[in-house]
């Protein structure tokens, strides 16, 4: 009975600290430049775009394709860099103990 209270103890902490995780991701802001930072997205805590900077240079007839493969490159640098801010966050909330992937409580 004490380790089912125990666990129970424990399990009600880490959900506290999941909620706490939560409300600090979805102030999170993240970024991903390309083209030597002629275009930079943001994205939210939750992964939704925020901010798109497009430098004026690339507003020209012609530099629509390029202008696509940049602004994926940038979407993709910041998914990344928010996947491993998520990561670190939740290495934190459980004391460095290994979830299996895709398990990441609904973050």
């Amino acid at each position: 009975m004490k380790n089912l209270a125990g666990l129970m103890k424990q399990a009600q902490e880490m959900q506290s600290k999941m909620s706490a995780m939560q409300d600090s991701l979805a102030e999170l802001r993240v970024s991903g430049a390309a083209g030597a930072g002629l275009v930079e997205v943001s994205l939210s805590g939750k992964g939704e775009m925020v901010g798109l900077h497009i430098d004026e240079s690339l507003l020209k007839p012609g530099e629509g394709e390029i202008l696509e493969d940049l602004i994926v490159a940038a979407h993709g640098q910041a998914k990344a860099r928010l996947e491993q801010e998520m990561a670190e966050k939740m290495k934190e909330v459980t004391g460095g103990m290994a979830l299996p992937p895709g398990m990441n409580f609904g973050l």
